[in-house]
């Protein structure tokens, strides 16, 4: 039982808890998540509450609404052969469906506030997927886990930058001094510049998502080939996954936002406010005065612009180059290999079957 327990924390402090065997969504996921959504329950009886009504009014709103739930509490638990004021200690699809649409009547059935009512059961199916994520995926585990390889991920991403990235510097370089650039960049409202990195975001993220299911099955076809382990399911690929799209997503910011730094530094000294008025047509807007040194807008949306192309260039190159393959991503299938042999001799334990 030792040997199972000490599996079972390797795998949520590498944030795989879809590696644990008979592992139920009832049992492991909502009844952990219990405390957070009886919170969440009981305060949305504000949602009774009118602001144009008067004092007195409103206290007797937020009455109804707590009769209102202890109502359907009650109804739940005797339908489920508990105690009417018990408090859930499992929770089904009856209760998330409760949690769902029972608050959002509060302001629709008392004060006819239909937009409210809508607001608070979107609200509350989003709750419930975050907390799957987080509880049942390992969400939170995964974070912690990728944060604390952040500095050393910081650490090679520099390296990489100055090794590997040579010529995306080069290339960098050459857009930052020419007047296009400026022009394009420096000019464009805040709307557009998130439009262009929310663009840039997408298609690293569509990529990172098209290649993963790909280099899962390559490392799960060879670690499970040679430690005879069943093969994932669902659950399981999706969490590794995750692990991977993580993991990669923080290291193309980490990267995206050095070569960021770096360019806002490198305009401070060589791009002074009359080149600027030069390449834009007019004064340079100035965002801070530190001591002297001024940051100006332009500055910053330029060199905002060229890291966004950096990042979207890395998470591409990470993925189909050998030399960012070896700089990185060797490091993270290692670290997944040795969870894919611990996961083969845990279900040896468990005498899982898949």
């Amino acid at each position: 039982m030792t040997d199972l327990a000490s599996y079972e924390r390797a795998f949520h402090r590498a944030g795989l808890p879809s590696f644990i065997a008979q592992r139920t969504a009832r049992a492991d996921i909502w009844t952990r998540a219990v405390p957070v959504l009886a919170l969440v329950f009981g305060g949305e009886v504000l949602g009774a509450v009118d602001l144009k009504l008067a004092l007195w009014a409103n206290v007797l709103l937020v009455l109804a609404a707590v009769a209102i739930l202890l109502a359907s509490l009650a109804a739940i638990n005797r339908f489920r052969g508990r105690p009417a004021l018990a408090r859930p200690q499992e929770l089904g699809k009856t209760e998330l469906a409760a949690f769902v649409f029972v608050p959002a009547l509060l302001p629709l059935v008392l004060n006819q506030q239909v937009t409210s009512a809508i607001v608070t059961a979107g609200g509350n199916v989003v709750l419930l997927a975050l907390l799957y994520g987080a509880i049942g995926y390992g969400l939170v585990s995964i974070v912690v886990w990728t944060a604390r390889r952040l500095l050393g991920q910081l650490a090679g991403s520099l390296g990489l930058l100055v090794r590997a990235l040579s010529l995306l510097m080069l290339f960098s370089f050459v857009l930052f001094l020419t007047t296009e650039m400026w022009q394009v960049f420096a000019e464009a409202s805040l709307g557009r510049l998130l439009g262009i990195g929310g663009l840039f975001v997408a298609i690293g993220v569509v990529f990172l998502v098209t290649r993963l299911p790909r280099e899962i099955a390559g490392l799960e076809a060879e670690v499970n080939a040679e430690a005879g382990a069943p093969p994932l399911d669902r659950r399981e690929r999706v969490n590794v996954g995750l692990v991977f799209f993580v993991s990669q997503s923080l290291q193309v910011l980490t990267v995206t936002i050095a070569v960021g730094v770096f360019f806002t530094a490198f305009g401070l000294i060589a791009v002074d406010n009359d080149l600027i008025h030069t390449w834009v047509g007019h004064g340079a807007h100035e965002v801070a005065d530190l001591g002297g040194v001024i940051i100006t807008a332009e500055l910053l949306r330029v060199a905002g612009a060229l890291a966004a192309v950096s990042g979207l260039y890395y998470a591409i190159a990470v993925m189909t180059d050998q030399t960012y393959r070896e700089e990185f991503l060797t490091e993270l299938t290692e670290e997944m290999r040795d969870s894919f042999a611990s996961r083969a001799a845990y279900r040896r334990l468990t005498g899982a079957a898949g």
